[in-house]
């Protein structure tokens, strides 16, 4: 029988919402390709730093990794901002993208602080 457990990423609430705020910007059909591009890049960049930040074993490594993807995070939430503004999505997918973003600023801000990096 193979043994399976969890990573340590499954287990956090910021990748949980990292992943929530990925499947938004899908559903959000950016009409655009330029912005949905870049939405669905930061949105990935999120999940994906989010995971690799839980994944390292210094408080430092760690904080850095998570800075970043809070970044991502924030990034992901105005390129949505700007295809709500513009008409170019669909807006209710995009404003709950937004909140999942918003939530997960806040959760990698706590990790941050949690290890070591001034936020």
């Amino acid at each position: 029988m193979p043994n399976t457990f969890a990573l340590p990423v499954e287990r956090l609430l910021a990748y949980q919402e990292a992943r929530a705020l990925l499947a938004c910007v899908r559903e959000a059909a950016i009409t655009d390709p330029r912005i949905r591009d870049q939405a669905f890049r930061a949105a990935l960049g999120t999940c994906l730093n989010t995971g690799e930040g839980a994944g390292r074993s210094s408080s430092a490594d760690k904080a850095r990794v998570y800075a970043i993807a809070r970044g991502e995070a924030s990034e992901a939430a105005v390129a949505l901002d700007i295809a709500i503004a513009g008409g170019l999505c669909n807006v209710a997918s995009a404003t709950a993208a937004v909140e999942h973003a918003r939530r997960a600023y806040a959760l990698l801000t706590g990790l941050i602080r949690r290890f070591g990096l001034i936020a």
